[in-house]
């Protein structure tokens, strides 16, 4: 018999939510536990040809996290490239460390001064962390779908009136080793090369599945302007604007930029910056610009007084566009460091 008292599945536990806390604001304290989880990560977790020095190293981490670490320690490390990514894995910590809390070491990476230089998909780990805390309580699938878009790539298929997005990753390995029915034909379009389908695009029927199995990704989202994939998108949107900089805006899908007093706009990844950059001075698109323009927001300020004055009582306007891969690469850093908003508030 079903326990109707037990409490929903984890929204993405493989975010490492569970690893962290929070501080008065809101924001996810960096702790022990998530330092540790870097150490466990493959490209420094000892193997069985691991020698002696990087076990010791190894150990020593897992019992102080916090723990300093000498370069004579590293250059002890035999494997070259091993010592490599333990310098890689605590510079990073320490930037953890210095900034307190996950979203202010997000923030900073975009504001220092000197780049730090950390792979990417530690950058997509804190923002997938960070929308874990935001969306704890979210009870729209939808919403919880679109927020994908922020931390993992987004294979874009179109055609006969639609644009569907599907986890970049998920298809890669399923057109690798099969299992791709229902979307096959779409993907293919999109130049995969896809033996059979299981994707489910999310609808109301089955959304209710989505929080079960959310670390999967392998839910595809309608994006069409008339269907739900743009609106809980624009909902992420004001999300992430107001956690951050406390500022609240209204997002909403359109199919056009139609406004003489268009002043601001906010590409929300590379192909888009271009494209609404060229729209807005009357230049050339990039080839095939149209065609690769996915989605269009507009968004408003409930306070006009947040925004410099040039901007004050528009709208920005926002773009979403697939690369020459047909894949949408998202950048939410643009949402936090591109916005026209007054350096005083």
């Amino acid at each position: 018999m079903n326990d109707i008292s037990a409490p929903p599945p984890v929204l993405w536990k493989s975010s490492g939510r569970h690893l962290v806390t929070r501080a008065a604001n809101g924001w996810l304290e960096v702790t022990p536990e998530l330092l540790r989880a870097y150490y466990t990560r493959p490209e420094i977790h000892p193997v069985e040809e691991s020698c002696a020095s990087e076990y010791r190293l190894f150990e020593a981490l897992m019992d102080d996290p916090l723990r300093a670490v000498s370069e004579s320690e590293l250059d002890g490390i035999a494997d070259r490239d091993t010592a490599e990514n333990y310098r890689v894995v605590l510079r990073f910590r320490d930037h953890l460390v210095a900034a307190g809390t996950i979203e202010q070491a997000y923030l900073d990476l975009f504001t220092r001064a000197e780049p730090l230089l950390i792979p990417p998909v530690f950058i997509e780990q804190m923002v997938h962390l960070v929308l874990a805390g935001l969306l704890e309580g979210e009870t729209d699938a939808f919403v919880a779908r679109a927020a994908e878009l922020f931390f993992r790539d987004q294979k874009v298929t179109t055609g006969d009136g639609q644009i569907m997005f599907a986890d970049a990753e998920i298809i890669e390995m399923r057109s690798r080793n099969g299992g791709f029915g229902v979307l096959g034909a779409l993907l293919s379009e999109a130049g995969a090369t896809v033996r059979e389908a299981t994707l489910d695009v999310m609808s109301e029927d089955n959304a209710g599945q989505y929080r079960a199995r959310s670390d999967r990704f392998d839910f595809a989202l309608d994006f069409r302007f008339n269907q739900r994939g743009p609106d809980a998108f624009g909902e992420v949107v004001a999300k992430w604007v107001r956690h951050f900089l406390g500022v609240e805006v209204q997002v909403a899908a359109m199919q056009s930029i139609h406004d003489e007093q268009w002043t601001w706009h906010v590409g929300l990844d590379a192909e888009s910056t271009k494209i609404l950059n060229a729209l807005y001075t009357g230049g050339d698109l990039p080839d095939g610009g149209g065609d690769r323009l996915a989605a269009l927001f507009r968004m408003e300020f409930d306070d006009p007084n947040s925004l410099v004055e040039a901007v004050r009582g528009k709208a920005v306007y926002l773009g979403l566009a697939m690369n020459n891969e047909n894949v949408v690469r998202m950048k939410p850093q643009n949402l936090l460091v591109n916005l026209p908003l007054r350096q005083d508030n």
